[in-house]
């Protein structure tokens, strides 16, 4: 059992939770993830790290309200206890040797970027972080990423915070300024990332998206995961979550993305059993 020892609401759908798993806090790199299972009943989720104090022994996720798992979890509270939580799995992400980084966050991306730029930031890397959400009520780990960066650039969709528009404009401002990013991270919606990645292409810079695919066991056994990258499968879990974001197949990433979105929905739904009459 892993108890959860600090909760935060971020926003109105976004929760952090910071667990108590010394472990994987020991051993926890950018870029790697758990999988979860909040009790018996429960299914597998996997939730990106989003930091990690090696003395303490605390990793800490952060999940928006997307479906039954999650809604399970937003209901618990400190002193409660995770069932399981596995990791680190995936692949750490490769930061050394970059001296100028553009990290890019969508929405509840920012949280998966921060510990990237984090790394980068300490690493002595000038790095700007560029973090796009819909409206201002949706603003997460705003003093964190300032923190975590030599600039911070945040936009709105609706521009009712600091700056309307989207991370690509941002981002082709800076270029053409003559940032001389040697690396961009990208990490939110497929949309974004393709959008990204087909900008960068143009001017040549190496560029990192993350691949939060569907997951069941987040060991390569399941193959669930799967993506291609450069006409080859790959698999999320062991092979990524990084990927060349010049090398994915993005159209073929959302597709797979919505297969189980019905289910999703159902699930969310009260379901009551014939056998045992008990709602679910």
């Amino acid at each position: 059992m892993y108890p959860i020892v600090h909760k935060q609401i971020l926003n109105p759908t976004v929760i952090r939770l910071d667990v108590s798993a010394p472990l994987i806090a020991r051993k926890a790199k950018p870029g790697q993830f758990i999988m979860l299972r909040v009790d018996e009943e429960g299914e597998r989720i996997p939730l990106t790290i989003a930091d990690y104090d090696r003395e303490k022994g605390i990793v800490s996720i952060i999940f928006q309200l997307v479906g039954k798992t999650t809604q399970a979890l937003s209901e618990m509270n400190e002193g409660d206890s995770i069932l399981d939580f596995v990791g680190p799995l995936g692949t750490a992400s490769h930061l050394e040797g970059y001296k100028r980084v553009a990290v890019i966050g969508g929405g509840l991306g920012t949280a998966i970027a921060y510990p990237q730029a984090k790394a980068l930031h300490q690493m002595g890397a000038v790095v700007d972080i560029i973090a796009g959400f819909r409206n201002q009520d949706l603003v997460i780990l705003e003093e964190e990423m300032r923190a975590a960066c030599t600039n911070l650039y945040l936009t709105t969709d609706d521009g009712s915070y600091v700056r309307k528009g989207f991370v690509t404009d941002v981002l082709k401002e800076q270029i053409e300024a003559g940032a001389g990013y040697d690396l961009v991270i990208a990490i939110g919606p497929l949309i974004m990332m393709k959008m990204i990645a087909n900008l960068t292409r143009a001017y040549g810079i190496h560029t990192i998206v993350s691949m939060n695919s569907i997951m069941v066991d987040g060991t390569g056994m399941c193959g669930g995961c799967r993506l291609t990258v450069g006409g080859e499968t790959k698999f999320a879990c062991v092979d990524g979550p990084d990927f060349d974001g010049h090398l994915v197949d993005f159209d073929e990433a959302m597709r797979r993305s919505q297969i189980y979105k019905n289910n999703e929905k159902e699930s969310m739904d009260k379901h009551i059993c014939r056998l045992t009459g008990k709602e679910s």
